[in-house]
């Protein structure tokens, strides 16, 4: 992708900010490629004051992050909950494929729904750090599996009438749904967008 801009390393925080994954930036820009070609992954970073590309391994500021996924929302309100679904979707497989060892797949998807929810869970709360940045993640209730993000930093200080976390949706949806059961659905209940204090997510399964 051909970027024009200065060398500042705007990705390295400071010792004292929070870090996030840096794929909740490179595969929503994958995905704006394939919406629209470079020009209009190049023009959600400008928009979001960004004109270089995040490393592909480490941790990253979370402020850029956040900058991006609401420059996509600001620039392009009716296409964005699509295409942070998308890029939500392709980074639960890049987890999947990349960051889960063979074996806890194979044994993820051979245990019951319950256990393996359980266990996908605790795995969820153990690298929560990984997604939520300077924002608390918590494990509300196992019926309905209910997961929040309390001051999520993806969204702070948006203002929107109905939740717009469609990125962490569909992330925590796709897992479920890969290496759990097929019929998981996840929804956004409560959204710091729209007043609450925690962006809360539900997991269900239609079979039930």
């Amino acid at each position: 992708m051909p970027l024009d801009g200065g060398s500042e390393n705007v990705w390295a925080p400071p010792d004292t900010h929070a870090r996030i994954g840096p794929n909740a930036v490179l595969q929503l820009l994958n995905v704006l490629e394939e919406e629209g070609g470079p020009r209009l992954a190049a023009h959600i970073l400008a928009s979001a004051g960004m004109f270089d590309l995040p490393p592909e391994s480490g941790m990253i500021d979370e402020r850029p992050v956040a900058r991006i996924h609401q420059a996509l929302r600001q620039d392009m309100p009716n296409r964005a909950p699509r295409l942070a679904w998308a890029a939500g979707e392709a980074t639960a497989n890049y987890i999947i494929a990349n960051r889960i060892p063979a074996p806890v797949r194979w044994l993820l998807r051979a245990l019951p729904p319950g256990p393996s929810a359980r266990m996908l869970t605790k795995a969820i709360r153990k690298h929560a750090w990984t997604f939520m940045g300077s924002g608390e993640f918590r494990v509300v209730s196992i019926r309905p599996l209910t997961f929040e993000i309390i001051d999520n930093p993806v969204v702070r200080g948006e203002h929107a009438k109905k939740p717009i976390c469609f990125w962490h949706t569909a992330v925590f949806e796709t897992l479920f749904r890969r290496l759990v059961a097929p019929d998981y659905t996840a929804r956004e209940t409560r959204c710091c967008a729209c007043g609450d204090a925690a962006c809360r997510f539900e997991l269900t399964r239609t079979a039930f």
